[in-house]
């Protein structure tokens, strides 16, 4: 079996690089299983999301899962809020099995109705095999553990099924506490965010499962998260392609299959919306966002190399090897650009020559430095983008805002619908104030005034005619 090349390990002569360019790779990567144990299900469509609150409708939900169903018949979801509550229903129809997630964040309330939802769909749907409790909520730091104990213990109490939670493997091992109050380990092993060639990622989830078999012997093992994502870059060295997920995903299923572990693929849709996950975030879809299939499931794989492979590696390779050959050859750079300078500034007498060529010479080299860098990093930079997490919830109560909306002969049914917007505002202590500037008209101001006493209290409308510029 041939195997993609060695993404760690440097070429023995960098010369050899555009070569690499035209160079194709057959792999012989095992078919498809006939059925695989699961897919992790979320059924967000482009220009969907749970940050806009656009959700699918059923009939969008109903058609992933006739897609999904000749290649599983158990999925796992994430959340119930909105539409996804339809899932189970809409599963127990096609005869499709759920395990059950519920979101957990930062925000009580919402956790509070996930948890009521998420234990009444449990209950009244026998389509429901497990319930989760959170998914990575530890990781991102939205609750403590003892708060998801919380949580779990209410849901235990609540339902006839197994209930878990869902995190990292690395959590498990960190907070092994947490396994004494589910019924089930649910771990993520993605060898993709451990930066681990993909040539060894298959034994790597095998390595790790063993790990929590043997930490938590008592407990059923569930892999509820393995994949690979399609794009990648290089400063982990996993470059992904279309092709690397499907060599990992035949040759990991063949061998967790042959385990007899419980797994979910992620994901069954890539999801345009996870942008917070860097480039990855929204690609480790088995089926693109348009439902197409992405990579072939039986026969040969090939591996085109392309330039924003090869490149990264040639730059690699020709990188010094420690501190001080990088201090000689910027040195040398730097003698060039002095003799350089100085070859065109002979017009000129030394004492004003050198200043200004070591000035422009010192200029330009750090300037070039900087654009270099600047550039690599946008094409093979960090994973991670900055990030900007929502602000966390106050312990006490929260300040009231005062909302004002001027307004002058503005047509009634476009303010009204800034005002239902304003009105579906999820915070708990705010005013709209409606300030109608100079309007002449009665039949354009008047409309407004009664939608606003139509919203109640927290609506208030001022007509003010004259108003004049303040100086």
């Amino acid at each position: 079996m041939e195997h993609i090349s060695n993404m760690n390990k440097k070429k023995p002569d960098a010369l050899i690089w555009p070569v690499n360019l035209f160079k194709s790779v057959v792999n012989k990567a095992p078919d498809w299983p006939d059925s695989i144990s699961g897919l992790a299900y979320n059924p967000f469509r482009p220009g969907q999301s749970p940050y806009n609150h656009i959700y699918p409708t059923r009939e969008q939900i109903k058609e992933d899962l006739l897609l999904i169903r000749p290649l599983t018949r158990h999925v796992r979801t994430y959340s119930v809020e909105q539409t996804l509550a339809c899932i189970p229903e809409i599963a127990e129809e096609l005869g499709m099995s759920v395990t059950l997630g519920i979101w957990i964040g930062w925000d009580g309330k919402r956790n509070d109705r996930e948890l009521i939802e998420g234990v009444k769909l449990a209950n009244q749907y026998p389509s429901v095999r497990r319930l989760i409790i959170g998914n990575e909520a530890l990781l991102r730091n939205d609750v403590t553990v003892s708060q998801l104990i919380d949580y779990i213990q209410t849901a235990r109490r609540s339902v006839n099924v197994p209930v878990s939670t869902s995190e990292g493997w690395q959590q498990w091992h960190d907070t092994p506490k947490l396994a004494d109050h589910v019924e089930f380990i649910a771990a993520h092993v993605l060898p993709f965010r451990e930066f681990v060639p993909v040539t060894q990622a298959g034994s790597a989830v095998l390595a790790r499962a063993n790990e929590l078999r043997l930490m938590f012997p008592e407990k059923p093992l569930i892999l509820s998260e393995i994949g690979w994502p399609d794009k990648g870059n290089f400063r982990r060295r996993t470059i992904a392609y279309n092709a690397e997920q499907s060599i990992y995903l035949r040759s990991q299923l063949a061998l967790l299959n042959q385990s007899g572990l419980d797994y979910f693929v992620r994901e069954a849709f890539d999801q345009q919306w996870k942008t917070e996950e860097g480039l990855p975030g929204p690609h480790w879809g088995l089926f693109d966002a348009q439902r197409k299939i992405k990579s072939p499931l039986q026969g040969p794989v090939k591996i085109r190399a392309s330039w924003r492979s090869e490149v990264p590696r040639l730059i690699a390779d020709w990188q010094p090897d420690n501190w001080r050959t990088t201090v000689l050859v910027f040195a040398a750079l730097y003698a060039l650009l002095l003799g350089v300078g100085i070859s065109y500034a002979q017009s000129l007498s030394m004492w004003v020559a050198l200043p200004i060529v070591l000035a422009w010479a010192t200029s330009l080299l750090i300037g070039t430095g900087i654009q270099g860098y600047e550039f690599l990093e946008s094409c093979w930079g960090p994973e991670e983008p900055r990030s900007f997490p929502p602000l966390r919830a106050y312990a006490g109560p929260l300040p009231k805002v005062s909302i004002h909306v001027p307004c002058y002969n503005e047509p009634p049914d476009m303010v009204k619908l800034t005002l239902d917007a304003l009105q579906r505002l999820d915070y708990p202590s705010f005013e709209v104030l409606i300030i109608d500037n100079n309007t002449q008209d009665p039949e354009v101001w008047k409309p407004i005034e009664q939608y606003c006493r139509q919203l109640g209290p927290r609506f208030r409308f001022f007509h003010v005619n004259p108003l004049r510029e303040a100086l």
